[in-house]
């Protein structure tokens, strides 16, 4: 993994836990019947066997393609992307606008690179772990192509940096002097890679952001939580770190942050001001602070410049969409964009392009450029809709509901085509995990063939605690005011018991890591007004959570969940922790978990679905032996996801699809 482009909403799970948890034993139950279409890593139970029809139907959403701009070759001849062919991403190159992809990496695993700056070879380092462990290992490949060779040492867990301007050496982050503490190594990309401790940490949480223009110093980011960290310069050949003196209100959130190219700026967002990250320019001789982004109300979440032209480049979270900025001899001008997301931005070396990978909500992920003199924009790869029409992609529309305080909570809304008071439909409400991250605008197919193949409506929510609407709305979830964002569910069936085209009496939740805490929360606040629960990789008890997670992450989680330690936090997740409310639970319920998960350990999984089915209720659960925290894996990825599409049909009372396309909704 590569913090440097690791966006603020990401930030935080950059820091995730570096142990792998003991496995649990499986549930003592007896399995359910065999499937010849079930992975041999996965184990389930009570989950009937897979129908044909439903897995030969989803193979066309399962086989949409996304593409992932990786960077640009240092020599100007063309990018670097991640795409899958197989069963997992793999890095190729494409040397033109929809040129074909040139596979350079062809390994079990799913890998990242990035192209060396400086190495006209196209020379890359990649990254990638094994099984789900998320211990990333960094290796050497020359010339991009050939055999790779490992530079950290195989087993601990490793963040990448960002390298020298040279491209002689990089800062790669780890934990191989103990698994507590992630260090900072500077690695030496020689023909033999080595690799060196620099800056060793106790307790502590700093990533390297850039590495200076003259190559002498880093500029370092300590993170103690998503709304405070603390930036500082660090001066490589003595050692010596020196914080960054920020103005106005401290503490503050401080990421992304670059050098500047005159070699005496610092480009930083911070809300050192206000609710917002504005984007600000320091000069660190006269000690004065700019800022270029005042007007307007978002947090700008990506930063790049240009270091031998001067500009910069920057995009705001603007309402879960990205919006894109230019700076150029001192003038600031956006630049146009679709409704999606953009990650990765990089200057082409010639100074007239910035890549990035867009994503759209109605359309796969791809690599593109934009001309910065027209604004042109440019797409780079064309990654294939599986056969399917991308006319009939539905692209959602952003809502708000008042919740039981009166604040206004936004959604993006997918409805299917001939949803209408005559023709209601079922709602799938899909909670992000985090909680401090954010659901924005991309594409997914599983939406799709929700709503085009089942007629369902899927909603996802940005409930109080999620990122991108400031520091107040951020910290509305902290501590004791846990539930009040469970609370923010209980407003949006309200919402969607006033929609003519929503069927109110047929309603499931669906969620990831802390989206699978919602879930279950939501299950036993509102057991009466929900038909079925998807749990994917969910906690679900805060009290074995923080008991089991690692002691580098304890703290880490202590400052949004609370501490368990003091005794009235540890009544408090008694009272609302979903095991202990197990018998509200009145919903159907799905639970799939990785047994390998180094953030939440697959015991709460098996915890929970034992409990659940003590007191009676159905439980369906699909662990595999091979995942970790999700389901990368794409046999794994494409059964679960048949598994999930038969679970909510049957709780919705609706027919399975057929291996025949869907009719038109209004022929």
């Amino acid at each position: 993994m590569f913090a440097t482009r690791l966006t603020p909403a990401w930030f935080l799970l950059a820091l995730l836990p570096l142990v792998v948890f003991a496995q649990a034993p499986p549930p003592s139950a007896s399995p359910g019947p065999s499937d010849p279409l079930r992975p041999p890593a996965i184990a389930t139970e009570s989950v009937p066997p897979v129908e044909r029809a439903v897995v030969d139907r989803l193979r066309q959403y399962q086989a949409v393609r996304t593409a992932s701009f990786l960077g640009w070759h240092p020599a100007g001849t063309g990018m670097f992307i991640t795409t899958r062919f197989g069963d997992t991403a793999q890095v190729h190159f494409v040397a033109a606008p929809g040129a074909s992809r040139e596979q350079r990496t062809f390994l079990a695993e799913p890998v990242t690179a990035r192209p060396i700056p400086g190495r006209a070879d196209g020379s890359l380092v990649l990254s990638y772990s094994v099984g789900g462990s998320e211990n990333d290992q960094f290796f050497l490949l020359p010339a991009g192509r050939g055999l790779p060779r490992r530079i950290t040492d195989g087993k601990s867990r490793h963040l990448g940096g960002p390298f020298d301007p040279r491209g002689e050496r990089m800062i790669i982050h780890g934990n191989q002097r103990n698994p507590r503490d992630t260090d900072l190594y500077i690695a030496t990309l020689g023909d033999r890679p080595t690799l060196e401790l620099l800056l060793p940490v106790e307790q502590e949480h700093w990533t390297a952001q850039d590495w200076s223009r003259d190559g002498r110093e880093l500029l370092l980011n300590k993170y103690v939580s998503i709304t405070e960290s603390q930036p500082a310069l660090f001066d490589i050949a003595s050692r010596q770190l020196t914080p960054l003196t920020l103005p106005d209100r401290v503490p503050a959130a401080c990421a992304p942050m670059r050098f500047g190219a005159d070699g005496r700026t610092v480009w930083m967002a911070t809300d050192t001001r206000g609710e917002f990250r504005e984007l600000a320019r320091l000069d660190r001789q006269a000690g004065t602070w700019d800022w270029v982004s005042a007007d307007i109300p978002w947090d700008v979440a990506e930063l790049e410049l240009d270091r031998a032209g001067g500009r910069v480049a920057f995009t705001t979270n603007t309402d879960g969409a990205s919006a894109l900025y230019i700076i150029e001899r001192g003038q600031r001008r956006q630049l146009p964009l679709p409704l999606g997301t953009v990650a990765g931005l990089e200057f082409h070396p010639d100074g007239r392009q910035l890549g990035f990978t867009l994503a759209r909500p109605d359309a796969p992920a791809d690599a593109f450029a934009i001309d910065l003199a027209t604004g042109r924009l440019t797409q780079w790869t064309f990654s294939e809709a599986g056969g399917l029409d991308p006319r009939q992609f539905v692209a959602p529309r952003l809502v708000r509901f008042p919740s039981f305080d009166g604040r206004e909570i936004p959604a993006y809304y997918f409805a299917p085509k001939g949803a209408s008071p005559t023709r209601r439909v079922p709602v799938l409400i899909n909670i992000h995990g985090g909680p401090e991250s954010q659901y924005r605008p991309s594409f997914q197919g599983t939406d799709q063939f929700y709503c085009h193949e089942l007629g369902i409506a899927v909603l996802h929510p940005n409930v109080r605690g999620s990122a991108g609407y400031g520091r107040t709305y951020l910290g509305l979830d902290n501590g004791p005011l846990r539930e009040d964002s469970v609370k923010d569910i209980g407003a949006l069936l309200d919402w969607i018991a006033r929609q003519p085209e929503l069927d109110p009496e047929r309603v499931a939740v669906m969620g990831g890591s802390y989206g699978g805490y919602m879930v279950l929360a939501s299950l036993t606040h509102y057991p009466d007004r929900l038909r079925a629960g998807v749990d994917v990789v969910g906690i679900a008890s805060f009290r074995s959570f923080l008991k089991n997670t690692s002691s580098y992450r304890q703290d880490l989680r202590r400052a949004e969940y609370g501490d368990e330690r003091d005794p009235a936090m540890q009544e408090f997740f008694a009272r609302i922790d979903p095991l202990a409310n197990a018998d509200r639970i009145r919903s159907r319920l799905l639970v799939a978990h990785g047994r390998n998960d180094p953030r939440v350990p697959f015991s709460e999984a098996s915890q929970m679905a034992a409990r659940v089915r003590e007191l009676g209720q159905p439980v369906w659960t699909v662990y595999a032996d091979n995942e970790g925290h999700g389901f990368a894996k794409k046999p794994n990825r494409d059964y679960l996801t048949a598994v999930v599409v038969q679970f909510l049909a049957e709780a919705f009372g609706l027919p399975t699809p057929t291996n025949e396309p869907a009719p038109p909704a209004n022929p």
